[in-house]
């Protein structure tokens, strides 16, 4: 690889820091997927020492490119019923664009990296996926939503991801309980 491909990459990427998603921030203004990623991959490191037998590099690049595929056709909400295979093949075609100009071996790190998340059959995506649900729900919770935010959606949103870890599933129903007192607040 040259710099020329690096930086190319590097500008490429510059689409998620653009690239909104459903949820709102505690502003009222919507999230960027990269602000999503970074906080997911902070949420991970924070853990990591709960985790030792993960491989905490992989997690924390994981967290990193698990919403590459985004880049193009943006973010698309849980609450929308999608063709799940379609998506998963669109954002996996959209992540060998998004790394069209990196080198060989960079590229097919990448591109690994996001099927095994979207697999989700080894312990780091699993972990990885738990999380990502999980730091969705907490900027449900936490961000100034429009009227009528179906906040119902995320006591079940993702919750099978957290059945697989003790301190998973109680980190998540500590989140569950933020979602109903969000939820009794706005009744």
């Amino acid at each position: 690889m040259n710099a020329f491909q690096m930086i190319t990459f590097i500008k490429e990427l510059e689409r998620l820091k653009d690239t909104t998603r459903t949820a709102y921030m505690r502003s009222g203004r919507r999230e960027s997927v990269a602000e999503h990623s970074w906080r997911l991959a902070m949420f991970a490191f924070a853990l990591s020492d709960e985790f030792p037998e993960l491989d905490h590099f992989r997690v924390l690049c994981m967290c990193l490119v698990h919403d590459l595929g985004e880049a193009y056709d943006g973010d698309i909400s849980a609450t929308i019923q999608v063709n799940q295979q379609e998506k998963v093949r669109k954002e996996e075609e959209a992540v060998e664009r998004l790394t069209s100009a990196l080198g060989r071996n960079q590229r097919r790190g990448i591109i690994s990296l996001c099927q095994e998340y979207n697999r989700g059959q080894t312990k780091e995506s699993l972990f990885v996926k738990a999380l990502d649900k999980m730091e969705t729900i907490i900027q449900h919770t936490q961000g100034t939503n429009p009227p009528g935010f179906d906040y119902e959606f995320n006591l079940t949103y993702g919750k099978e991801y957290a059945e697989y870890d003790e301190m998973i599933k109680l980190i998540r129903d500590e989140i569950d309980k933020e979602t109903i007192k969000k939820m009794n607040e706005n009744a």
